[in-house]
């Protein structure tokens, strides 16, 4: 059993239907990348996996089925218990998503006792030590750190440490490098394959990045307008696609010396 299918899904905002036919499989330890331009309905999708469609948005027809169970109708103890449980997300930003008055600790300290029941103390020690296992030195420091004070890539950092707190089964991953420079980009990515590696987390990876895509994606996914374009194994999509769309994206990725780095 699949740990995740997404089975002829139609997403609606209102009488306008944005992704529609999607289908998508996920394995336990996989790395899917879902690539295309910008408003192709990539963050839609993973949205709709979590239950986060903003502004109206719904699922207007399929099935998302999570270890062989229904997403689509769970009331809100239910998605309690299952998100940062079993199914954690890492936006574009994640410093952007926290409250900018509070400090990092006390939002870290919240978020673990709403799913466990920890003294603040213990809660302040579990979320220091996941600072730390994200290479994150001194997280007493960063716990006492507003989000403003610290760099991109460091609140990225704390918000995989969030997000990974519970060791998840799934974590989607929104643009979790586009607003870094290359060198932290390249940290985060590792830091995201060695989860993989270390706790068999599968990871949807939205990006707009084809080097981040075909580097992490044990298979890739195309979306155009709202619809699937394309889809393949990373070798597939690399060398073997007939598609003509998947050959515009690639083409599009700077050459340098004659040689692509994709």
């Amino acid at each position: 059993m699949a740990l995740l299918e997404i089975k002829n899904v139609d997403i609606s905002y209102g009488k306008n239907v944005t992704v529609s036919d999607c289908n998508l499989t996920l394995e336990q330890g996989e790395i899917c990348s879902i690539v295309g331009e910008s408003g192709s309905g990539k963050t839609t999708v993973i949205r709709a996996v979590l239950g986060l469609l903003a502004g109206g948005g719904k699922v207007t027809a399929g099935e998302i089925l999570f270890e062989g169970k229904s997403l689509l109708g769970l009331d809100k103890k239910q998605w309690r218990d299952l998100r940062g449980h079993d199914i954690s997300m890492i936006f574009q930003d994640s410093g952007a998503m926290m409250n900018q008055t509070r400090k990092i600790g006390n939002t870290f300290v919240e978020y673990i006792r709403t799913h466990e029941n920890l003294s603040k103390k213990e809660a302040w020690a579990k979320g220091r030590d996941m600072l730390t296992r994200m290479h994150l030195p001194d997280g007493d420091r960063i716990m006492r750190s507003y989000p403003f004070q610290l760099s991109g890539g460091m609140r990225q950092r704390v918000g995989i440490a969030m997000g990974m707190t519970y060791q998840p089964k799934l974590l989607l991953a929104d643009e979790p490098t586009s607003a870094l420079d290359v060198t932290t980009q390249a940290q985060i990515v590792r830091q995201m394959m060695e989860l993989r590696d270390e706790y068999g987390t599968s990871i949807i990876l939205v990006t707009h990045d084809l080097g981040v895509a075909t580097y992490m994606g044990d298979k890739i996914v195309v979306m155009k307008n709202g619809k699937i374009e394309d889809r393949g194994s990373r070798d597939h999509m690399l060398h073997q696609t007939d598609n003509a769309y998947t050959k515009l994206l690639l083409d599009a990725v700077p050459s340098v010396g004659g040689k692509r780095y994709v």
